[in-house]
């Protein structure tokens, strides 16, 4: 299963984005409203969760600087990554997409697809204002 979040423009440089979101713990300010938990368990690595939803920890897995972000699910019973793309798109002004990837049988794909869209969604409108 492969999502894309819509891609938005930021007043920032791809350098900046890509600090801001090299540093797990700033997902914490671009997490929805139906938060129910945040947890810093590693410098690279966080929990959190959503009402009503499990616990999900990310790790980060891969960097490549100024344009790419691979985060990664650290345990539990799901294999999937959420990728930060990052696209100058002229000086101080950058492209942030986000991609979510993972393998899942077709009834589990079908339950999370839309809340998963959603979430991914919701992170990549919240970065106007937090990066």
């Amino acid at each position: 299963m492969n999502l894309e979040s819509p891609k938005v423009t930021l007043d920032k440089s791809p350098e900046d984005t890509f600090n801001f979101l090299s540093d797990v713990k700033n997902f914490e300010s671009l997490m929805p409203e139906n938060i129910s938990k945040f947890e810093l368990l590693e410098e690279d690595k966080f929990l959190f969760a959503l009402k009503g939803m499990p616990e999900i920890v990310l790790k980060k897995k891969e960097e490549v600087p100024h344009n790419k972000i691979v985060l990664g699910a650290a345990g539990g019973k799901l294999d999937f990554s959420l990728i930060g793309h990052i696209t100058e798109v002229e000086a101080n002004k950058s492209e942030v997409q986000l991609t979510f990837s993972g393998e899942f049988n077709a009834m589990m794909a079908m339950m999370i697809k839309g809340p998963i869209n959603k979430f991914i969604e919701t992170l990549v409108a919240n970065m106007k204002t937090a990066v």
